[in-house]
Parts: C-alpha cells; structure tokens; sequence
C-alpha cells in the first residue's frame, strides 16, 4: 500500500483539528450557563443559554427571551435596553 504524501496527511490533520473545533464548540463545552428572565410590555419569558464567558451566556439568554417578546427590529432593541427581572447562573 502506498503511503500518502506529506502534504495529504498534513491536510488530514487539519481537517481533523477544524473538526474537532466545531465539535467542542456545538455541544457547548464551555463552563457558563445562565438563566435570564424578561419582563417586556407586561409578557415575561425566561430563557438558558450557554457560554463562553459569563457575560456571553447571559447576554445571549437575554435576547433569546427577547426573540419570544418582541416584534420587529425596533422593539427588540427596546426589550434588549431592558433590564432582566432575574439572572441566574451557574458554572460547571
């Protein structure tokens, strides 16, 4: 059998090593999660997210909740201006 050159098997190993990436990063292995809760317009939803920092995953809990709150592009930058009505979150 033959053995592949050595830029095949430097492209496999590259190929393998952007595999891994986006392997790690879809099933969150980072250590943040959050719980936010949003009072918008007299509607409240709470929504989790993950992160890689603390403030990604709670910034991303936030405007999660706000997608289910608000309606086009200027009421969901005002739900986002909000204030959440509760933050929680917990590392791993």
């Amino acid at each position: 059998m033959k053995r592949p050159s050595s830029p095949t098997l430097a492209a496999l190993v590259f190929v393998a090593v952007v595999l891994a990436l986006i392997v790690y990063s879809t099933l969150g292995l980072g250590g943040n999660s959050c719980e936010v809760c949003v009072e918008y317009h007299g509607s409240s939803r709470c929504r989790s997210a993950r992160g890689t920092t603390r403030a990604e995953a709670t910034k991303t809990a936030h405007e999660n909740a706000c997608a289910f709150l608000s309606s086009g592009v200027t009421d969901s930058i005002a739900c986002n201006n909000t204030p959440a009505k509760s933050t929680r979150c917990g590392g791993e």
